[in-house]
């Protein structure tokens, strides 16, 4: 099912101050205590020297057990007349945010509003909730390799589809299509509905969490609302529930729920007092918990330059001339896995001793790693390794670039110290695309692929005997186990796994 078939709210496009679709939104966002945020904007090419210009901002209300969408086009509306508001937004302590890695949308809107004279733009967000966050810490999902994109949290909370096929599509062109107006919306509406079924199972956990008596009949309910529709006589007061009244799920699954929610007037858009409480006891406990804020430095405020400017000698490397070494800025390509120089396609690299750490972080994303044979080796070896493997050296070590025999296309002199950063800049050089499935499937420890199949707890058992220790919770748990075909190292999904799962999520496309 597509997510528009499952429940469609009122869409309202604000392209004006002076339309009646604004003071809808004003007057929707004086009545909401939580929202949904996702922003739009034109696809553009890597390492460019400006931020993107933001050019759609959607904002989905909950205005009491009902949804609407608002679509707020800032190529028509002028910025100045919208900043103190959706500040005040942004900041309340009153409005719950939810978003998806709206980090990356708050930097480029900031920025848009600044380069229209709305300086400062914004640099705050709180109390904000991620959605791929709380979902990874409930552990909605309990079999299989959790996936992080906003698509797949939706298909497995929700049960049904997110059509992700306008996401690259010219957000600045105008009029917008319906498909795109269905698209937007539906990214930020579909944050209030994952969040209201994951609020019922922080409600229904949340009994042993607090220490209150487990009363309730429907305590299996906290394998989601997915499942309770494959078992319909589990609970019928769940099933006549529609999944957007998130109020009456609530009160469904937990006797210790009431809703204290305090309507705001017209006249407090200011917000100049904090006296009232406009957030009711359930969501205050989740944000306790999992709340966070996004913070803006000055740092995050600079584009990444993908090139050096001035005379300064390139930290990228050297390569011979006849009279002696010459700069060099960029990588030159093609790296030697390209087809056309026979390779097979997939980006594989040698990593020096002096920047294991990147192998690992490389395997973490799917990305053939290696690193050299001996603990010591001289620069002749590490280069036909390379050679022979079709890999591209990675290193920090100038001296390697010296050699006559060297291929321009064999050798990569990275900039950045720390991995991440180091991380960061291999992808975008190489223009990596990183998918989802291929998050975790590597060993880390040699490099090595995991079996097709997942193995069983017996199978895992043996397999460890006088080789490895599995720890006795992990038992108690209903986990996969992994084996690496080369060293024959187990994994399986503990909470290790699932942080780097997290982690790594922001580098899948």
């Amino acid at each position: 099912m597509e997510f528009s078939e499952l429940n469609s709210p009122p869409i309202h496009i604000v392209s004006s101050t002076d339309s009646p679709q604004f003071n809808n939104l004003k007057s929707s966002l004086t009545r909401s205590s939580l929202v949904g945020l996702d922003a739009e904007w034109k696809p553009v090419r890597q390492h460019q020297s400006t931020f993107p210009t933001v050019t759609l901002l959607q904002i989905a209300c909950r205005v009491d057990s009902d949804s609407v969408v608002f679509l707020l086009d800032l190529l028509a509306i002028p910025l100045i007349s919208i900043h103190e508001l959706l500040k005040q937004v942004f900041e309340s302590p009153r409005i719950l945010k939810l978003g998806f890695k709206f980090k990356q949308d708050l930097l480029y809107l900031s920025s848009t509003f600044v380069s229209q004279g709305c300086d400062p733009g914004f640099n705050k967000v709180e109390p904000y909730i991620d959605i791929a966050t709380i979902y990874s810490a409930l552990q909605y999902k309990q079999t299989g390799k959790p996936s992080k994109s906003l698509a797949a949290i939706c298909k497995d909370v929700l049960d049904v589809s997110l059509s992700k096929e306008q996401q690259c599509s010219d957000w600045s062109c105008r009029p917008l299509t319906e498909e795109q107006i269905r698209y937007a919306a539906a990214d930020a509406h579909c944050l209030l509905m994952i969040f209201d079924v994951l609020r019922c199972k922080f409600c229904e956990e949340g009994n042993s969490l607090y220490g209150v008596a487990e009363t309730n009949p429907y305590n299996n309910l906290n394998l989601g609302l997915k499942l309770i529709f494959e078992e319909p006589d589990t609970c019928n007061i769940i099933i006549k529930t529609k999944f957007c009244n998130a109020l009456e799920m609530v009160q469904a699954t937990s006797t210790e729920f009431s809703r204290k929610i305090i309507t705001i007037k017209d006249s407090d858009l200011n917000w100049p007092s904090q006296s009232h409480q406009a957030i009711d006891d359930t969501i205050l406990q989740i944000v306790r918990i999992y709340g966070d804020k996004i913070l803006l430095k000055l740092s995050d405020r600079k584009p990444k330059a993908s090139k050096r400017k001035g005379k300064r000698q390139s930290s990228n490397g050297l390569k011979n001339t006849k009279n002696g070494l010459e700069e060099i800025d960029e990588w030159e390509g093609p790296p030697p896995w390209d087809l056309s120089l026979g390779g097979d396609g997939c980006p594989k690299f040698l990593c020096d001793r002096m920047i294991e750490g990147l192998a690992k972080q490389l395997r973490c994303i799917g990305i053939d790693a290696a690193v050299p044979y001996t603990k010591k080796p001289d620069s002749r070896t590490l280069i036909e390794q390379a050679e022979k493997e079709k890999r591209v050296l990675l290193t920090r070590d100038a001296k390697l670039l010296r050699h006559d025999y060297l291929i321009k296309n064999q050798i990569y002199r990275l900039k950045n110290l720390l991995k991440k950063d180091q991380l960061v800049e291999v992808i975008g050089t190489f223009q990596l695309n990183i998918s989802e499935d291929q998050l975790m499937s590597r060993c880390t420890k040699c490099n090595g692929r995991f079996i097709k199949r997942p193995l069983s707890i017996e199978e895992a058992i043996e397999v460890a005997k006088g080789f490895q220790v599995i720890p006795d919770c992990v038992f108690n748990k209903n986990v996969e186990f992994w084996q690496c075909k080369d060293c024959n190292h187990l994994y399986w999904e503990g909470n290790q796994y699932h942080r780097a799962l997290q982690k790594y999520s922001d580098y899948a496309s």
